[in-house]
């Protein structure tokens, strides 16, 4: 009698990592939010695993769990067996989006905001309306009249995040190093699709501090979106699209480094080389491009200061941006870079480590739970007492300013990079943007 071969044993997958401890919970704002296991990290990778398995069928409430996901990758800090939740929900995602068709109204939305988000040249014209908008005293009469409490809670939410029009910073091609003389180094700088048009004066206060910092500083034009938005909505084919494109804009420059000011955007920029590993031609280019890639914050916070600091008086509340602080692992050097201008007070928000309800798209896709989170939030950031915010991501600057103005709270935000240009020009921060 022939002999039985022993079944093969079962490929070991990243979702049998998960050991069901509940270290996760209290890290999910989700959870927080409802209590409810399978709005948890852990409740979601048991869903994944009977899909996996087939103990589960893709339904409308299945999907519905991974939707209300943020992606803030909370709980990938706190997990003590090393869970990679944020591949595990990135490949979720992707695969629910193939898997289970959205409602005609929900598809409308999602390929509106992707029809114009991810295009510079789309947002500015977006920007402009939005520019007119506010500039006419519309904006003001619609939102005294209560007329939004009327709109379908999406487009309520897209109002209330429209950003003031702020006047364009154009950035040169190049900008050589302050007080001339060979560069202490030669950087890139990705300039994003929301972030150049509706928070430019980021990135013109990126340039000015590297340059002032003995960088020669490069800006290389028609620079289009990293596709982080997209990978984190699901939008896997599109989202690599974008990463191609932008990694063969950087890789002929021979850069000492490719800096990045937005924490999301950072995140995904360093996850390129897994994105592309089996990609026959890009696998190789991805991972020599993301061995360049750093935050501003984490760059600079690594060269010894070169130019001087002026005293800024103010407390000053940092905001871990999530996938700055979850994502990246950056939690110091923007402390170290602010700490060290004079005058500045740096405190802390309670329970920091939370997420502010931004979350890519989260808060316009999802705005009733972006809402109950925000206010959580915001609550702990005026409970700090601050003169100004600070947060490394353009999102979660609009986010908390939401809910601050919404208490009534004056609490001005900025990214830390814009302070530290303040200080190194001696500028007062009210003169900032």
């Amino acid at each position: 009698m022939a002999a039985v071969a022993p079944p093969s044993p079962r490929r070991r997958t990243l979702l049998d990592d998960c050991v069901h401890c509940g270290f996760c919970l209290p890290a999910c704002p989700t959870w927080h939010s409802w209590s409810e296991e399978m709005d948890s990290p852990r409740g979601r990778i048991d869903l994944m695993r009977g899909l996996a398995e087939g103990k589960l069928e893709w339904s409308d409430t299945v999907a519905r769990h991974f939707d209300r996901c943020l992606g803030c990758l909370g709980c990938v800090t706190a997990c003590p067996s090393g869970v990679r939740y944020d591949v595990l929900i990135e490949e979720t995602r992707a695969a629910r989006e193939k898997a289970r068709p959205r409602s005609a109204a929900d598809r409308l939305f999602r390929e509106a905001l992707f029809a114009v988000l991810p295009y510079p040249a789309r947002l500015r014209a977006a920007a402009a309306f939005a520019g007119l908008y506010e500039k006419s005293g519309l904006r003001r009469l619609v939102q005294k009249s209560g007329a939004l409490g009327f709109l379908p809670k999406r487009l309520g939410a897209l109002e209330s995040l429209l950003p003031s029009a702020a006047p364009a910073e154009r950035l040169p091609a190049r900008l050589a190093p302050a007080g001339g003389g060979a560069p202490r180094a030669r950087v890139a700088l990705v300039t994003g699709c929301v972030q150049s048009v509706f928070f430019p004066g980021i990135n013109a206060a990126t340039a000015r501090v590297l340059a002032a910092e003995g960088c020669e500083v490069v800006v290389p034009p028609d620079q289009g979106c990293c596709g982080a938005l997209s990978i984190h909505a699901g939008r896997e084919t599109e989202s690599l699209a974008f990463a191609r494109a932008l990694i063969e804009k950087f890789e002929s420059g021979g850069y000492d480094a490719i800096l990045i000011n937005a924490a999301g955007c950072g995140s995904h920029l360093k996850d390129y080389a897994r994105l592309l590993a089996k990609d026959p031609v890009w696998g190789r280019r991805a991972s020599e491009f993301r061995a360049r890639v750093r935050d501003v914050t984490e760059f600079l916070a690594g060269l010894p200061p070169r130019a001087a600091r002026h005293p800024i008086p103010a407390r000053v509340a940092y905001h871990d941006a999530c996938h700055l602080a979850h994502g990246q692992g950056i939690r110091q050097p923007p402390r170290l870079l602010l700490s060290a201008i004079p005058g500045v007070t740096l405190v802390e928000i309670a329970d920091g480590e939370q997420c502010c309800g931004s979350a890519g798209i989260y808060n316009l896709v999802e705005p009733e739970s972006a809402e109950e989170i925000g206010e959580r939030k915001v609550e702990n950031v005026l409970a700090a007492g601050a003169d100004v915010l600070a947060s490394a991501n353009p999102g979660c600057l609009l986010q908390i300013g939401k809910h601050a103005r919404r208490r009534g709270a004056r609490l001005p935000a900025y990214h830390p990079i814009e302070i530290l240009d303040a200080s190194i020009a001696g500028r007062r921060l009210a003169d900032v943007g």
